[in-house]
């Protein structure tokens, strides 16, 4: 298993993958959090590009052994706000999660929210 990058490098990889994801725009809409979204739905929860302090990624994971991973991960856990009811888990950049995981968790989450039109795009991109 690669090494895992400092947690910040791996949110910029995590940025970067999701933002190349067809549909995929950036906002801000809790002051310097960012999310990135699909069809005006949230996809990834990316927080603060500075956060230095607890930098981590919230991902919808439907799969249940997908999930399950995500969720041993030291530190992470359901996401807070109601939202870990539906499949979001929060996981902490400073796991030392490989970023090709990552960025599997984040195309399965993608998957799950974006119409079926751009995941098809996405398949025979």
């Amino acid at each position: 298993m690669p090494a895992s990058p400092a947690p910040l490098t791996a949110r910029a990889k995590v940025r970067d993958f999701a933002l190349g994801l067809p549909g995929a725009v950036e906002e801000f809409p809790w002051e310097d959090d960012a999310v990135i979204k699909v069809n005006k739905k949230i996809f990834v929860f990316l927080g603060a590009e500075g956060n230095t302090e607890s930098p981590g990624i919230g991902v919808k994971l439907k799969d249940e052994e997908t999930h399950g991973h995500a969720l041993a991960v030291p530190g992470a856990a359901p996401s807070g706000y109601g939202l870990g009811r539906s499949g979001w888990v929060s996981v902490p950049l400073t796991g030392g999660t490989p970023v090709d995981l990552l960025c599997d968790w984040v195309e399965e989450s993608y998957r799950t929210i974006a119409p079926k039109r751009l995941v098809d795009r996405l398949d025979t991109g």
